[in-house]
């Protein structure tokens, strides 16, 4: 086990009786049911997958291009003792922008307006890259919506970045300039299918896509199938732009984030080619308060490629470092999330 100061880090085997790539129940093992709150006068979409009236609220939020879908794979796992939903951020899934800017601002003011529609009650925040720096500004802007977070491979500003991939760097000096972004995402949209399309977003948010189960990968191509793609690439380049100019600047974002007070589990696949593992372990130096798991042989995207080692370690978390959270995070006897 290594540790960083006051936080705990462990390394999780990519097989073994931990089972986090095997013996995996998925969406098609769990009832959800589709709502639309209204946020501002303006739609947002979310998705129930379950789980005890009276148990902590989990509110799974997305990457960029992603949907509440990234979350059916590890569903089944977390809702025996907790509830969760999962909401679309501003032109993702099928969250419209309707006006809304699908920048980080954007996307925080519009998570922050969702909470006070849905929970009456603190709710634990798990969050995926840019869902998970999304998370961490709604905590640092309104912590008294926020019991805790969960911080999957998060795409945090630290002083100094590890090393990314030739590809990803490529793909993100293509979409940051004006026009060559928009060329270059037409092109690719016009030559690629729906399912060439998530089979590519997930060869490089996965070590193996082979891993993810084959009804939640149906599930992703049919949803963008579905979707108008020049749409999504539009909030997609927004969205990605926005980041990037954070991240250059990272200073500000830094300062807020260790203005948190709250317990973090963070998350992160030891062969991530988005958010390297050594940036995430600069993420916990100094804050006392975060714990920091590694899961070998994993990418991106845990809770999509090591689904039941992703509700483990969240599990293990409330039932321990989290346990603070997890109590906040109780709704009220005969609460209901709103629904429209």
């Amino acid at each position: 086990m290594a540790v960083s100061t006051g936080t705990a880090c462990r390394a999780a085997g990519s097989t073994g009786t931990d089972g986090s790539l095997a013996g995996v129940t998925t969406v098609s093992g769990v009832e959800h049911t589709s709502h639309v709150a209204g946020v501002g006068g303006a739609p947002v979409h979310y998705v129930d997958y379950g789980g005890p009236s009276d148990a902590p609220l989990l509110v799974g939020v997305h990457g960029l291009g992603g949907s509440h879908l990234n979350w059916s794979a590890v569903a089944p796992h977390l809702i025996g003792r907790n509830r969760l939903i999962a909401v679309d951020l501003l032109g993702h899934g099928r969250t419209p922008t309707a006006g809304r800017r699908p920048d980080v601002d954007g996307h925080a003011a519009m998570l922050e307006g969702f909470l006070r529609q849905v929970s009456d009650r603190p709710v634990v925040l798990v969050g995926n890259s840019l869902g998970g720096l999304v998370s961490s500004l709604v905590a640092a802007t309104a912590p008294e919506l926020v019991a805790g977070l969960v911080l999957v491979d998060p795409a945090l500003p630290t002083a100094r970045l590890g090393m990314v991939h030739p590809r990803v760097l490529v793909n993100f000096a293509l979409c940051s300039v004006p026009g060559v972004g928009e060329r270059y995402l037409d092109a690719r949209r016009n030559r690629t299918t729906a399912e060439q399309t998530v089979r590519r977003v997930f060869g490089i948010t996965c070590v193996d896509p082979g891993r993810v189960p084959t009804d939640v990968m149906d599930a992703h191509v049919a949803l963008t199938a579905s979707r108008d793609r020049a749409l999504g690439d539009q909030a997609y380049l927004t969205s990605a732009r926005s980041l990037a100019r954070l991240l250059a600047r990272p200073a500000p974002t830094v300062a807020r984030l260790d203005a948190i007070d709250l317990p973090v589990l963070l998350l992160h696949g030891e062969r991530d080619v988005l958010v390297p593992l050594p940036t995430a372990r600069r993420m916990v130096e100094g804050r006392p308060g975060w714990r920091l798991e590694v899961a070998r042989d994993i990418g991106h995207a845990p809770m999509l490629e090591a689904p039941v080692w992703t509700a483990l370690r969240i599990q293990e978390w409330l039932d321990a470092d989290g346990s603070g959270a997890r109590d906040r995070a109780v709704r009220s006897v005969g609460s209901e999330p709103a629904v429209s």
